[in-house]
């Protein structure tokens, strides 16, 4: 695993915490992407809070050099706040995506930031934002939340990385689970693999510009996860995960 996905606004900056003890001696190699556009609220009932203006964005980047202990990140993915699910943007929050864009372009200029991504986007911000040179794109996507396909079309057409969160599904506690489709349960069990292991590999298989964060807490997902990069679906199984509908209940 060379490509490690954080934020400062994960646990209050622990997750960057964790990264930087463990990556200390390797960081040759290793891609750290992070985020800018919230900030953490330790404590709240939602530990998190928009951040969204320019000199927030700075201000998020500069705290994730320090936490990461090191001099310059390799993507930082500049997350809006514009529609559901997830925190919205109100107030002086709501602000203007070129705006924004200019101020990740300056710390690109800078040297603090190597590339520049977006996420929770829509196709025709990314469509503003493409002259800039945008590396990668993080939006909601899975086997059975697919709403993006069109933005994860353009993303391939213009040689920009696909990186969905919530690969599995449940985020929010309101998502379908990948691994509650009888699809995927029927695949992984003709397969000898778990739902899981389906769920991600089926993305890879989908779109060559995939790159997966499937986050965990446990070594054991962990290296279930990681499995699921060997897991090869024949014909059969990717026409049968194509046409998965989302589940019930």
């Amino acid at each position: 695993m060379t490509h490690f996905d954080t934020a400062q606004f994960y646990a209050d900056g622990r997750a960057n915490e964790l990264l930087h003890e463990s990556l200390a001696d390797v960081r040759e190699g290793i891609v750290i992407a992070t985020k800018a556009g919230a900030k953490p609220v330790p404590g709240a009932a939602i530990p998190l809070a928009a951040a969204q203006k320019p000199a927030e964005l700075r201000a998020a980047v500069e705290d994730n050099l320090r936490t990461l202990g090191t001099d310059r990140i390799d993507v930082v993915n500049l997350r809006r706040m514009d529609f559901a699910p997830g925190l919205l943007a109100a107030g002086d929050q709501i602000v203007a995506f070129e705006d924004q864009l200019a101020e990740m372009a300056a710390l690109r200029g800078e040297g603090k930031i190597l590339a520049v991504g977006l996420s929770h986007i829509t196709v025709e911000q990314l469509r503003t934002a493409l002259p800039l040179g945008i590396a990668c794109v993080q939006n909601i996507y899975n086997l059975v939340h697919r709403e993006d396909e069109p933005l994860l079309n353009l993303c391939a057409a213009n040689g920009v990385a696909w990186v969905p969160y919530f690969p599995l599904g449940g985020g929010y506690g309101t998502l379908p689970k990948v691994v509650d489709a009888q699809a995927v349960q029927d695949v992984a069990a003709r397969l000898g693999v778990t739902p899981s292991q389906v769920g991600l590999a089926w993305q890879l298989a989908h779109s060559p510009n995939t790159l997966i964060i499937s986050g965990t807490s446990s070594v054991g997902h962990l290296i279930e996860n990681v499995a699921a990069g060997h897991v090869q679906l024949d014909r059969e199984a990717l026409a049968t995960l194509d046409a998965a509908s989302v589940p019930k209940g």
